[in-house]
């Protein structure tokens, strides 16, 4: 038991301190290109695309190698290894290839981000995910001391960024000192590891969902709602810190108002389940929907930093019902077997192929109306789907067995076809 116990303790340490490290620059990064390396709003839409296009070709190579190497340590070091360059990439690599050399800077900025953070993401969650089925602790548990480590960087960042904009990166850097001291003392019993082995899903499984109309609306709904959506809030602290007497107020600002919502976060996947059980949840995501249209709308209407704040802090609430929803969504209508696919390929793969053909458009549309123009239409887009959603997702009374058994058929033949 004592064992269990500190390996929880340990892992959730490691989780802290790798989001802190995120965060503590992340937070900033529109902020950092805008004001310090001056692009437009059409470039930093540009790379966001295009660390979205990484992050989908490298999330499979990492999940291959995971597979293989198992609960082995060696991708959890590579990628302490580079969330400690982090500092010096940014600072002597990424920001002057920006400014001279910008889509080199763009690919070899994409590439790295990817592997350090937004698939590397993915890493550490899933060894975590796997380690708390070994040594009987609550995954959600261990997550949640993540969160906590994004609210402190984001806090921390906040004044760091004014004094001086780089030491955000040195601090990510500093995180993975600690990360790596934590994770030497981790130890993993590999022989408990035999019962977490799962079937891998191939091409075939993915190929199979796509024959089913209701993947595709689920998928069409994620891609005009959340994936618009996480289009809009790519650069909203630029507009944020603008609404403010100086630049730095607002930054220091905005730092201090993300630290604070990133603990109502927390504070509202506890409070999600029981919502989303209450209402169901399929209209779960329709109300994750009308919440962002309304904070988008919102956003484009007042003109003052207090209410602009004030709705920036919905997206707490809306996140953590979106999640739950979207999870419950799909093991109530698909099969539970396929679950992590449907989650990769509905929800993920959407938000990724959506960022990455959209996120330069909304960022020439910033350059050229303003962001409070691009808001209100952003808002009527995502309200559009919302309004789609209402009538295309599958009924919270309504249980398709049909789609679950033609599923069910599926792997079984799939199983003695092995056999």
């Amino acid at each position: 038991m004592y064992h269990e116990n500190i390996t929880y303790w340990k892992l959730s340490a490691f989780i802290f301190m790798f989001f802190f490290s995120w965060l503590v620059f992340f937070a900033f990064l529109p902020i950092w290109f805008g004001q310090k390396m001056h692009l437009t709003g059409t470039q930093i839409g540009t790379i966001y695309a295009c660390n979205a296009i990484c992050t989908m070709i490298l999330q499979p190579c990492y999940g291959y190698i995971s597979d293989k190497i198992g609960m082995k340590k060696y991708l959890l070091y590579f990628i302490t290894l580079l969330v400690a360059l982090t500092g010096p990439f940014f600072i002597f690599v990424y920001g002057p290839l920006l400014q001279n050399m910008f889509f080199a800077g763009v690919i070899c900025g994409s590439v790295v981000l990817s592997m350090a953070y937004y698939a590397g993401c993915a890493v550490n969650e899933s060894y975590i995910e796997k380690a708390s089925r070994m040594y009987n602790f609550e995954f959600g548990r261990a997550r949640a001391w993540g969160s906590l480590g994004a609210a402190v960087g984001v806090f921390c960042a906040g004044r760091a960024f004014n004094y001086d904009a780089n030491l955000i990166f040195w601090m990510a850097s500093a995180g993975a000192i600690f990360m790596f001291l934590i994770l030497l003392t981790v130890k993993i019993d590999e022989s408990r590891a035999d019962f977490i082995k799962e079937e891998s899903i191939g091409l075939k499984d993915v190929k199979h969902l796509f024959k089913f109309k209701d993947v595709w609306l689920f998928m069409i709904f994620i891609f005009g709602s959340a994936c618009v959506y996480g289009v809009f809030d790519q650069q909203f602290a630029i507009y944020y810190a603008s609404l403010f007497p100086t630049v730095e107020q607002g930054n220091e600002t905005f730092g201090y108002l993300n630290s604070f919502q990133i603990f109502l976060e927390a504070g509202g996947m506890c409070l999600a389940p029981f919502i989303v059980n209450k209402i169901g949840p399929k209209h779960g995501l329709i109300l994750a929907g009308a919440i962002m249209t309304f904070r988008m709308v919102g956003s484009g209407l007042v003109n003052d930093p207090i209410s602009i704040s004030i709705i920036k802090l919905l997206h707490a609430v809306e996140l953590s019902i979106l999640l739950v929803s979207v999870f419950k969504y799909l093991a109530k209508n698909f099969d539970t077997r396929l679950s992590s696919v449907l989650y990769l390929v509905g929800y993920q793969l959407s938000n990724q192929v959506g960022a990455a053909i959209l996120s330069p458009i909304v960022g020439n549309l910033y350059d050229t109306v303003g962001f409070k123009t691009a808001y209100l239409f952003l808002g009527a887009v995502v309200g559009t789907f919302t309004i789609f959603g209402l009538f295309a997702l599958i009924s919270d009374r309504r249980i398709p067995k049909e789609k679950q058994e033609e599923m069910k058929a599926y792997i079984q033949s799939k199983q003695k076809t092995t056999n």
